[in-house]
């Protein structure tokens, strides 16, 4: 296996010693950079563009390009797992994601099965092949998937919702039916981020979006118990042809999520993102050494001038506090980089990260 150039940001995750607070950004491929919307439209759609793994490994690597950003993170979509499984994923100008066959009764939960991740997604796994070799041990490349109750949101919902009325009448109605779309998710999702693995991601991240829209006590029998599942199912004790102590880190972030980090951190994860609305200390107080957090800063702060928007990086940094052994910080958005997003102020915000995570790690 190539050796990495830049290693710091699975360091942090197996909560090792590091120089510095390594950065990458959710979405950090995506509409803010013009080169990123150049290539769009030479695929022809965002689908197209997912679907073609020299084009995804080229917006993949566009940010790397402009950033000295710590990781990479596979472009794609969560939402590939269902269109496998049937349900005709389309984008719709101006409306974001829609499903021609949402699963909406006993007759479409009985046609589910878990797709094949190198026939179904050969074109995810080739992606992942593509980039890895293109990264040429650069950075490290991380894989990802939906979590199994996110995507049960956008499958029962046929799309985008504000409310999710569909899959919460299910959740009260018809508790059982949903729990059997979940259990084919879960096996899904396992089988996909295994595949991943297996391609050359060298850390994955489960994004359960829209587990925070469900009430305490829903959120532990429909998401949490489901991600558990998945994590379970991981082959990450070693990355592929690598020695035995090369872990491949698993990252869970659950938006709107900071009701039950306790719980989060125990389901086997390496590391918990967290939204911008959790304060870092607090975290990393009730975590303590169970996993390394990865956070938070809010994706509109990148909206102040190049010079707040350091202000906001290092409040952030500040607010996590020196590292120490057994800890680990990943600095991140709390939720995916805004399109309107200012590519110079990114730039302010990694020299930022970089610069004063160095002068906390010296006083260590």
């Amino acid at each position: 296996m190539t050796k990495l150039a830049n290693d710091t940001f699975l360091r942090a995750l197996r909560r090792e010693p590091t120089e510095y607070t390594p950065i990458w950004l959710m979405r950090q491929a995506g509409r803010y950079l013009p080169e990123y919307n150049a290539t769009r439209a030479r695929a022809g759609s965002f689908l197209n563009l997912c679907k073609n793994p020299e084009l995804a490994c080229e917006v993949t690597l566009q940010p790397l390009a402009r950033y000295p950003l710590d990781a990479a993170i596979l472009f794609s979509d969560i939402l590939t797992i269902p269109d496998a499984m049937g349900l005709g994923l389309y984008f719709a100008e101006g409306e974001g994601p829609k499903f021609k066959n949402p699963v909406r009764d006993e007759a479409d939960v009985a046609k589910l099965a878990v797709p094949d991740p190198n026939q179904e997604l050969r074109y995810v796994m080739d992606g992942v092949r593509t980039i890895r070799a293109a990264l040429g041990g650069k950075v490290p490349l991380i894989g990802f998937s939906g979590s199994p109750w996110t995507l049960a949101c956008y499958m029962i919902e046929g799309g985008a919702s504000d409310d999710f009325r569909r899959i919460k009448t299910m959740l009260y109605s018809r508790p059982d039916l949903l729990h059997r779309i979940l259990e084919v998710n879960a096996r899904a999702v396992a089988a996909y981020l295994n595949a991943q693995i297996e391609a050359g991601a060298q850390a994955v991240m489960i994004f359960d979006s829209w587990g925070g829209a469900l009430a305490d006590g829903a959120f532990q029998q429909f998401s949490l118990a489901y991600m558990r599942q998945v994590i379970a199912a991981l082959n990450l004790e070693a990355e592929p042809g690598s020695s035995a102590a090369m872990r491949v880190p698993c990252i869970v972030f659950t938006k709107g999520g900071g009701l039950w980090l306790e719980q989060l951190a125990d389901i086997g994860c390496d590391a918990l993102g967290v939204d911008w609305t959790v304060n870092l200390a607090q975290a990393r107080a009730r975590v303590g050494d169970r996993c390394a957090i990865q956070g938070n800063l809010d994706p509109m702060a990148l909206f102040a001038s190049p010079e707040q928007v350091a202000v906001e990086a290092i409040n952030v940094l500040d607010s996590f506090g020196r590292p120490k052994a057994g800890t680990g910080h990943i600095f991140n958005l709390g939720h995916g980089i805004s399109q309107f997003t200012p590519p110079d102020h990114v730039a302010a915000l990694v020299e930022a990260v970089h610069t004063h995570s160095r002068k906390m790690h010296l006083r260590t």
